[in-house]
């Protein structure tokens, strides 16, 4: 039996021990979770704000392109690397714009931060992010989303993942466990689309939570690759399994909103169609050409418009911001 206890979320405390007790602490008892359905499908008008949910989440569009600059994940071969890129009391911060035609809205802002605790006796860090709808567009469409990554403090493998997100009147949770020892992913979903469902799956060599899978591939060493390379990657998104690729493009200079130059490594990334994604190389990210490796800028053309996420500022960063060029004079 698995016994999980999941503190201080933003959401609720509740004691979970696998079985069907796990979301309904988070969510309420299910039977609210179809009268959310019901509710949502009552109406064409709300039948469209659920299409705009699946394709415009700020903060979930924002981890999924995060995740995309990967392009060491060779998961044919050894994936394990030595942590220079981030450590305990790193924060960052991001401002999130969506584009309808001519006009790009600041609708969101996102953050992320890395602390040290400890899971089933074994020393981790967590991997701490938040997503939000700024207040004045909470009236139309209210996003709060939550992540959690424990990864392992050497090799940065995922141990567990926890996600909980609130978008429109649309809520999900997911639980990813990792077994090492037995090569198994322990998967709890529900949402208000889907019944609650708990699942075993085979866990690949070198396989990551969306979250993990950014932390892990700051530690790669870019200057391998020669432009168009394309990496194979493998990661856990929904309970499901996915291979996609990223190919490197060389090197940029980018300003932010905020008017600070950065020298970048630039990749664009291979979506899957069916995602939130139209599919193809339509995911452009570029990191800082230094030892953090942060991302800067994400852009992505999705189902309904375009989305772009800024770096804003940083804080508690293990290695010189070398990339930080200057600031644009007004």
């Amino acid at each position: 039996m698995l016994k999980i206890y999941i503190k201080n979320l933003p959401w609720t405390d509740v004691v979970c021990y696998g079985g069907r007790s796990l979301c309904k602490s988070a969510f309420g008892r299910r039977s609210r979770l179809r009268q959310t359905k019901s509710a949502q499908s009552a109406s064409s008008a709300l039948d469209r704000q659920s299409q705009l949910r699946r394709t415009t989440s700020a903060f979930h569009s924002f981890v999924a392109l995060a995740t995309l600059w990967i392009i060491s994940l060779n998961i044919h071969g050894q994936c394990y690397t030595k942590n220079i890129a981030f450590q305990p009391g790193e924060k960052i911060y991001y401002d999130v714009y969506y584009n309808w035609g001519f006009i790009w809205l600041h609708a969101a802002e996102a953050y992320f931060e890395v602390t040290e605790t400890e899971l089933n006796g074994k020393n981790t860090l967590k991997l701490y992010s938040y997503g939000k709808s700024l207040e004045s567009y909470d009236w139309i469409f209210k996003v709060r989303d939550y992540y959690e990554s424990y990864i392992d403090d050497s090799t940065s493998l995922p141990y567990k993942f926890v996600r909980h997100s609130y978008e429109g009147g649309w809520m999900s949770y997911n639980l990813h466990l990792f077994d090492y020892e037995k090569n198994k992913i322990y998967s709890i979903t529900e949402t208000s689309d889907r019944p609650y469902h708990e699942d075993t799956l085979n866990l690949p060599p070198c396989t990551f939570d969306m979250q993990a899978a950014v932390y892990y591939a700051r530690n790669i060493d870019y200057s391998k690759y020669k432009p168009k390379d394309k990496i194979p990657i493998s990661m856990i998104v929904d309970n499901e399994l996915v291979n996609l690729y990223i190919k490197y493009l060389g090197k940029d200079t980018i300003e932010t909103k905020t008017g600070v130059r950065y020298s970048c490594i630039i990749f664009t990334a291979l979506m899957m169609e069916g995602s939130i994604f139209k599919g193809g190389e339509d995911v452009r990210v570029w990191v800082t050409d230094d030892k953090n490796k942060i991302p800067v800028l994400i852009e992505a053309s999705i189902l309904v418009g375009s989305v772009k996420a800024y770096l804003s500022k940083a804080s508690g960063l293990r290695n010189k911001f070398e990339a930080r060029i200057t600031e644009s004079e007004e």
